[in-house]
């Protein structure tokens, strides 16, 4: 990692075992880091109910703690974090699950979210155009019952998903 923070790369895929001295050089220079920490409660979870060897399993554990503890680490260095998911691991649509464990972890909830939106479009050059609601933007967003900033899991539970300003989705009501 710190090679390719040296040699120019933009962001650290994944970054599970990161020292010290890489979240450093990765602040230093405003390298993002794409921590998926997420992943290895499905990992785990799917194991289990296919019966995965314990081996397997536990190795899981220990990499997905790895991760997160260097996560936090990354999250109180001040270090750039863009949310990730390596989500082939994992069905489509959990991709939520990942903002409860960054809020666990250290971050505030509006951490979570820009690293999902602003900071994420400033790595990708597309802060002109996704990122925020503003003029000229695409006006992609998504809607939840309730705020966020209070209880990051309600964006786990989308009501509506707007893209380009228009409804593309919308999930069934919910009763509670």
């Amino acid at each position: 990692m710190k090679e390719a923070i040296l040699a120019g790369a933009h962001t650290i895929e994944h970054a599970s075992l990161i020292d010290e001295e890489g979240l450093q050089l990765a602040r230093e220079r405003g390298v993002a880091l794409a921590m998926d920490v997420y992943n290895g409660d499905y990992i785990d979870t799917e194991g289990r109910r296919q019966g995965w060897p314990a081996e397997f399993l536990q190795k899981n554990l220990d990499t997905t703690e790895a991760q997160r503890q260097a996560f936090t680490r990354a999250v109180q260095s001040g270090a750039p974090i863009v949310f990730a998911t390596d989500a082939g691991v994992f069905p489509h649509g959990l991709n939520a699950r990942q903002f409860r464990i960054m809020v666990e972890r250290g971050m505030t909830p509006m951490q979570a979210i820009r690293s999902a939106t602003g900071i994420a479009a400033e790595y990708m050059d597309w802060a002109d155009r996704v990122g925020a609601l503003a003029p000229g933007r695409y006006a992609d967003l998504v809607a939840v019952r309730g705020d966020p900033l209070a209880d990051i899991t309600l964006l786990e539970r989308v009501d509506v998903v707007l893209k380009g300003g228009e409804p593309v989705s919308r999930a069934p009501a919910r009763t509670n």
